[in-house]
C-alpha cells in the first residue's frame, strides 16, 4: 500500500507575551492570537479501512490538549513559559507523539502569514 500524508486542522484562542525578547519589542507586551494548528500523519493506507488514521482519533487526542491552552495565558501553562510558535509546536508534538501513529508534523500558525512546523527530533 502507498504511504500518504493526512492532516486535521484545529484552532484555539490564547494570550501570550514573549519574556525573552529585547525591551521595546512589541511581542514583549501581552497580546492574543487565534492560533491555527495542523496535525499531520504519514503512513500506509490500511488495506481494510482505506485510511492512514481515523480523523476522529485526531480530534480525540486534541481535545484534552486544547483544554489546557484555549482562552488561557500561555505563559502560565507548564512548559510554555516562553510561548513562541516554535515552542508551542514542540509542546503539542510531545503531547501527541505517543497517541497518534505515524505523527509526521505539527504546524502552529500565529497569523495567516507566520508560523512554525515541527517534525520531531
Amino acid at each position: 500500500m502507498p504511504f500518504i500524508e493526512i492532516y486535521k486542522e484545529f484552532s484555539f484562542d490564547s494570550a501570550h507575551y514573549l519574556p525573552n525578547v529585547p525591551e521595546g519589542h512589541k511581542c514583549k507586551n501581552m497580546h492574543g492570537h487565534t492560533y491555527h494548528v495542523k496535525i499531520s500523519a504519514k503512513g500506509p493506507i490500511d488495506a481494510t479501512l482505506g485510511w492512514v488514521e481515523d480523523f476522529g482519533h485526531f480530534k480525540k487526542v486534541w481535545e484534552p490538549i486544547v483544554h489546557e491552552i484555549d482562552h488561557k495565558v500561555l505563559n502560565e501553562v507548564p512548559g510554555l513559559e516562553n510561548p513562541t510558535a516554535e515552542l508551542i509546536a514542540v509542546w503539542i508534538w510531545q503531547k501527541m507523539i505517543n497517541k497518534i501513529p505515524y505523527l509526521h508534523s505539527v504546524e502552529v500558525k500565529e497569523t495567516l502569514t507566520s508560523g512554525a512546523i515541527y517534525r520531531g527530533e
